[in-house]
């Protein structure tokens, strides 16, 4: 049943291209030069029928600046003329800070709060944007989340054109999400350029290597076939002892087309992590709160080292097909099958130690787990876009349909494990054998159609969008012998206005909603009955305003928000069922400033406030923070004997942020502030022989502060905590042509 579904939707999607390309496959194509203007045009003037078609042919050519987003219209549109708040990381920005994994590429955003597993839960990318964990797209297609959460996708952010953080509810488009947004993440894909290549080398702190290669160009001499292949070899011992991480990856990709009306892109990855550090933590007691013998080291491992496991195999392959029919109206499709397999095995500390109250003493209590989960993931967008006029007004529409599934198998295990002296750890003990404990297949799947209206008036710009989604959901346990289904069907949308003025100020105001399916039985009645979870509704109304000047990259933003997510799961005390009466607001200011490239200098500058409360407990979610507040900037050196060096740094911090509720009372974790730092020098500047040559160096959290990241306290049930990133340098040497 599974493939037939997946032979059905492949036929349906491939029949549709087929369809558009076959409809106009005689008419002519639009000049290629025009793609070329469409960002300087798009980005400094106000708008008019040409640029927004030139903008949809910037989205096919991949050529976007960071002044212009897709995430938010599913159309490229200048950040001034997009009424939701969305971060724009470039490629080059990465590049000068360094970054080696998506939560350090988005530290420096407004509303995050970063790193919630601290510096050594790397292996999966975990944060919060505006007080929820948020979904991540790849191309467009959603990453989808494993049913245990462990058999999930890891993208190295080097094979990585941009990323955007979409702020705020955005099922209107995306189908199911979270209140606090979405990550949407662009790959590196054939450009118009006959030929271009990069291969780097970076050493560093823990024993880090890196070897990264890029290589691109026509394939035939007039350019109708093009390639990319971007490859990599990397590792590093992580921050604790005994634990590193390896991973090995290919993504070779073919623009077929050129710079004609029809395009299709195919693009391939696997990606194998042998190993990829450690997911434990530390216990609260001897981290955030001093133990009988003072604080653990921030290198303290809580595992066993012949016991941790975790290999990552996953590959996919994608398709982006593009067909303009003329200057008005255009179609697109693209869809990616993921497979991706996992197995996990660890010994991790249950957060207390074995004594007499539990948080004395030096042996800490552990437990055992182990997991094999394999997912098969399927995912499809479709899109027809227009315009329209009517007198004086403009309408460009949208109309898509996208499809998901998933089928997931997992095993799991559980056991006792040795308790581990913290001041004499022993990791190489006899962990007893562990107990099944779950086994079961899980499907899914998602059916959602939207459309989309962007009408533009004079200097007004409205956009509404609406969208329904059918979630199925079955899952056969066959240990516990349990037989699980969700069935759900939901209306979103959203509606925003804006007014650019011709001076570059742009004041807009927008509200929107999301979806998310819950897994969990709900009684209305005590118990009596019991029916499935319907999913947690998220809202957001949204006003700012912002400004770029005229005819530069320079702009600013601000915005004031308010979420709530209803419908959400209360447990009720010493049953088996839920209530859903659960009610969560997030409040909120944020402001960012971004320049790249303005007369050399590259800033980024962010600050926001927000205020999380869940209403059943009174307290905010465990893990968001209060805010957080950063700038880095970047001077390349324009002339003079020190021409082509580039030099800058940056600050971040984070306010307290709430860690639930231990047996002492509430855990707050205290604010800090971090600084990093980078250089870099293009050796074309010291003979012309080197030209292609360049150097660089960063380094994070340069003066090694010492800090507390994240914590989850449940009380009696654990009280873990984790340390926050140590100072990690790094430097490369790259040839690029």
């Amino acid at each position: 049943m599974q493939r037939s579904r997946i032979v059905y939707t492949a036929l349906v999607t491939l029949a549709l291209n087929d369809a558009a390309f076959a409809a106009d496959q005689t008419k002519k194509a639009d000049k290629p030069q025009e793609a070329a203007a469409a960002a300087s045009s798009h980005a400094t003037s106000a708008p008019s029928k040409a640029s927004v078609v030139q903008a949809e042919q910037i989205e096919v050519r991949g050529h976007n600046t960071s002044t212009i987003a897709s995430s938010a219209t599913k159309t490229n549109t200048p950040l001034v003329e997009t009424a939701q708040s969305v971060t724009v990381i470039t490629r080059n920005e990465m590049d000068v800070r360094g970054v080696l994994t998506l939560n350090q590429a988005v530290r420096y955003a407004a509303g995050i709060t970063a790193d919630t597993r601290g510096g050594e839960g790397t292996r999966y990318d975990l944060f919060d944007l505006r007080g929820f964990t948020v979904p991540t797209f790849l191309d467009g297609l959603k990453l989808q989340d494993s049913p245990t959460g462990f058999a999930v996708a890891q993208t190295d952010t080097s094979r990585l054109a941009r990323v955007e953080l979409l702020k705020g509810p955005a099922s209107a488009l995306y189908g199911q999400s979270s209140p606090g947004g979405l990550t949407a993440l662009s790959s590196k894909l054939p450009t118009d350029q006959r030929s271009y290549g990069s291969v780097n080398t970076t050493g560093g702190m823990f024993d880090l290597y890196r070897v990264d290669a890029d290589v691109g160009g026509f394939a035939t001499d007039d350019g109708l076939v093009r390639y990319r292949i971007y490859g990599t070899v990397n590792g590093q011992h992580t921050q604790l002892s005994q634990t590193g991480s390896r991973r090995f990856s290919i993504s070779p990709s073919f623009t077929f087309g050129g710079d004609g009306p029809t395009t299709l892109t195919l693009l391939g990855n696997y990606q194998y992590d042998p190993e990829n550090g450690s997911y434990g933590g530390v216990p609260l007691v001897g981290s955030l709160k001093p133990a009988s013998y003072g604080y653990l080291p921030r290198n303290f491992y809580d595992g066993d080292v012949s016991f941790e496991k975790f290999n990552r195999r996953q590959g996919a392959i994608t398709y982006i097909f593009n067909h303009r029919f003329n200057k008005d109206w255009s179609f697109s499709s693209r869809g990616r099958y993921d497979d991706i397999k996992t197995v996990y095995r660890s010994v991790y500390n249950n957060g207390y130690y074995d004594s007499d109250d539990g948080s004395s003493g030096t042996m800490l209590s552990r437990s055992a787990y182990g997991t094999r989960e394999h997912t098969y993931n399927l995912a499809f967008d479709s899109q027809i876009k227009g315009q329209v006029r009517s007198g004086p007004v403009r309408h460009t529409l949208m109309f898509g349909f996208d499809y998901m599934q998933q089928r997931a198998n997992d095993d799991e295990a559980y056991g006792d494990a040795p308790d581990l002296d913290v001041l004499h750890p022993d990791y190489y003990m006899a962990i007893p054998a562990l107990t099944p404990a779950l086994s079961y297949v899980t499907r899914s799947h998602q059916i959602g159609v939207y459309g989309q209206d962007e009408i533009r008036w004079k200097r007004f710009i409205l956009n509404g969008s609406i969208r329904n989604d059918w979630y199925r959901s079955h899952q056969i346990e066959s240990i516990e012998q349990s037989d699980t289904r969700q069935s759900a069907s939901q209306i979103t949308w959203r509606a925003s206005g804006l007014y650019h003025f011709d001076f570059g100020l742009a004041p807009y105001i927008s509200y929107s909603t999301s979806f998310q399916p819950q897994s969990g039985s709900v009684s209305n009645d005590g118990g009596v009955t019991l029916q499935q979870a319907h999913p947690s509704i998220g809202k957001q109304l949204e006003g700012g305003v912002k400004y770029q000047i005229p005819g530069t990259s320079v702009l600013f933003t601000a915005a004031a928000f308010h979420i709530e997510q209803s419908n959400v799961l209360v447990s009720v005390a010493n049953t088996g069922y839920n209530v859903q009466s659960g009610l969560v607001h997030s409040d909120g200011f944020e402001f960012e400033a971004h320049a790249e490239p303005f007369r050399n200098l590259m800033l980024t500058a962010a600050v926001s406030v927000q205020n999380i409360k869940d209403d059943s407990t009174g307290m905010p979610l465990i893990q968001s923070g209060k805010g957080n507040a950063s700038v880095f900037a970047f001077y390349t050196m324009p002339s003079g004997k020190l021409k082509g060096l580039g030099f800058g740094g940056g600050m971040r911090y984070s306010a307290k942020a709430y860690g639930g509720e231990a047996t002492y009372g509430s855990v707050w974790l205290p604010q800090y502030a971090l600084f990093d730092g980078s250089i870099s020098y293009d050796m074309t500047n010291l003979s012309p022989s080197l030209r292609g040559w360049k150097a660089s160096a960063s380094v994070r959290n340069l003066f090694d502060k010492n800090y507390i990241a994240n914590c989850f306290a449940y009380g009696s049930d654990g009280e873990y905590c984790y340390y926050g990133e140590r100072r990690n340098a790094q430097a490369s040497i790259g040839y690029s042509w």
